[in-house]
């Protein structure tokens, strides 16, 4: 007879391993913090396209509503403070590095800036989405959500065969390790993701060689009105 495992045994399992994640995805948001702490202490300018965009945007009305996300950000960390960061930082949030760049600009104190982004990537967040893969990958919910592709009309039938197989050669890549038996093959999932990964670290690197031609012409023309 089948033993029945708890969810919090499931989450203990991998409780430590998560909580590294998390902890880590902290660190990589210290960058900006120390970037426009150091350009704030230094009387510098900080060139940051997000956060100099504030600065133009903050008294127009008609605004979108990704401006509109970007200044509620802005506002939240610097009026809020520990707690306006702890909020940001627990859930999942593609503007957080602004908030790194508005405590630095600040001068938030690092311990408030960290520990609030550590307790919230770390711990709020990572329990967050552990419990949500935990629970969208247990059998019966799994059932139920193949159940509701079948359901959809017309396109039903004919998307729930492909999901069930690719879920089945997911499982049994996690069971054998990776390592399956006959000719490897590729998915049109995994195919797609790969393409989207490189497109991806184009763009990056478009953006990195974008940047730097205009911090060069920006060094060009002030030192051609300096002269």
């Amino acid at each position: 007879e089948a033993m029945s495992i708890s969810l919090w045994a499931i989450m203990s399992k991998v409780r430590l391993e998560a909580f590294m994640w998390g902890a880590g995805t902290a660190l990589g948001e210290l960058p900006p913090y120390f970037m426009a702490r150091a350009a704030r202490l230094s009387g510098q300018r900080l060139d940051d396209e997000d956060f100099n965009e504030l600065d133009e945007i903050k008294d127009k009305e008609d605004l979108n509503l990704w401006s509109r996300a970007k200044l509620l950000m802005h506002d939240l960390v610097q009026r809020a403070g520990f707690v306006g960061i702890l909020l940001c930082a627990s859930i999942p949030n593609p503007l957080f590095d602004l908030a790194g760049l508005t405590c630095g600009h600040f001068l938030v104190p690092f311990t408030t800036f960290f520990g609030a982004t550590l307790i919230g990537k770390a711990v709020v967040k990572m329990h967050i989405q552990m419990l949500f893969v935990i629970f969208i990958f247990t059998k019966h919910h799994l059932e139920a959500l193949e159940n509701l592709i079948a359901s959809i009309p017309e396109i039903g039938p004919a998307l729930h065969a492909p999901f069930v197989e690719y879920m089945e050669k997911q499982k049994l890549k996690l069971h054998s390790g990776g390592k399956q038996g006959g000719a490897p093959t590729d998915s049109m999932v995994s195919k797609c993701f790969e393409v989207f990964l490189v497109l991806m670290i184009g763009y990056f690197v478009l953006s990195i060689v974008n940047s730097m031609a205009q911090q060069y012409h920006k060094d060009v023309v002030e030192n051609k009105k300096a002269q």
